[in-house]
């Protein structure tokens, strides 16, 4: 049976125009990205996040297999920010999408991995390294106690070549917990990415 996602798509419409902050994933990752950094947000849904990272100034895009939840984002935001598609829908030329090259940040971090087996987890980890330009890194935001939870996330990373970066247990930073019923986790691609042009915050005394 086909899901009906009309409901949710009606409550982020509410959401959005209440003023919701709607935002956090974003901040996140603009903590830890590059500035100007190129982003992809599998599982954009109503496209909050990418927006808020435009705003910060990055080149941010979202891709998302579910008509009636986009739809939201188009009616709010740009509609060239977003692609109909689900990952394992991305074609090896990612300009025959209008779609960069390399990312430095792919984010997945509204449960994408709880919808897919432990074969489609395995494949979309190893989509998304193959996506990442060196040093980059892809975040992740799920339930800890469904499918596709912390551990199988670490599985499908080792087979990809994906690193262990950081594990939260909310996107506030906090603690990593075995009991934590939400985790955020950092993988890390091999290489280092490219340096930052400026201080970038550092003031180192000499």
């Amino acid at each position: 049976m086909a899901v009906d996602y009309r409901p949710y798509a009606a409550k982020m419409r509410r959401h959005i125009t209440d003023g919701t902050d709607l935002a956090v994933e974003a901040r996140f990752v603009d903590a830890i990205a590059p500035r100007g950094a190129v982003v992809l947000d599998i599982g954009c849904g109503h496209g909050s996040a990418v927006a808020a990272l435009r705003s910060r100034g990055h080149r941010a895009f979202g891709i998302d297999p579910t008509l009636e939840v986009l739809a939201v984002a188009h009616e709010f935001f740009d509609p060239d920010w977003f692609r109909t598609l689900a990952v394992e829908e991305l074609p090896d030329d990612l300009a025959t999408v209008g779609l960069p090259d390399r990312f430095d940040v792919v984010m997945m971090t509204g449960n994408v991995p709880a919808f897919l087996t432990a074969e489609a987890l395995g494949d979309a980890f190893a989509r998304i390294a193959g996506l990442l330009a060196p040093g980059g890194q892809m975040v992740v935001g799920t339930s800890t106690f469904s499918r596709g939870g912390p551990a199988e996330q670490l599985e499908a990373a080792a087979g990809c070549g994906l690193t262990l970066a950081h594990r939260f247990a909310d996107w506030h930073l906090g603690a990593a917990a075995d009991e934590s019923p939400w985790s955020v986790t950092a993988f890390r691609a091999p290489g280092v990415s490219a340096p930052v042009d400026g201080p970038d915050g550092v003031f180192v005394l000499a």
